[in-house]
């Protein structure tokens, strides 16, 4: 990836966090966190990793309503950062936070034996 395509991704990072938290009025999406975002070479596509704070519900919910919100996102992007093109935006979920907490418990599991 360029370091162009880094900067746009962080700024958008940057955006989608405050977006998400202040602008989506959707009481399908719960407590949602950016934890990245991919940008291609040529600024047209950008893959957001969220995480998700509930259940397996309750993450099914949030995506869905981010997806309903998918075309507001992108114009608010569009309006905060200024690009001759709005990169198009996919989520996905990021599972690292939960796998990084179950070895957690394990190692826990393991100390307590």
């Amino acid at each position: 990836m360029s370091l162009r395509a880094n900067r746009v991704g962080e700024q958008m990072k940057k955006e989608l966090g405050d977006i998400i938290a202040r602008k989506i009025k959707d009481p399908r999406v719960g407590f949602v966190t950016v934890t990245d975002v991919q940008v291609t070479g040529d600024l047209q596509q950008a893959t957001v990793y969220i995480s998700i704070l509930g259940d397996e519900d309750q993450k099914i919910d949030t995506l869905k309503g981010l997806q309903k919100a998918k075309g507001f996102i992108r114009s608010e992007i569009g309006h905060r950062i200024r690009l001759r093109i709005t990169p198009e935006i996919e989520f996905e979920l990021d599972e690292s936070i939960d796998y990084g907490n179950k070895i957690e418990s394990i190692l826990r599991q393991l100390k307590d034996e």
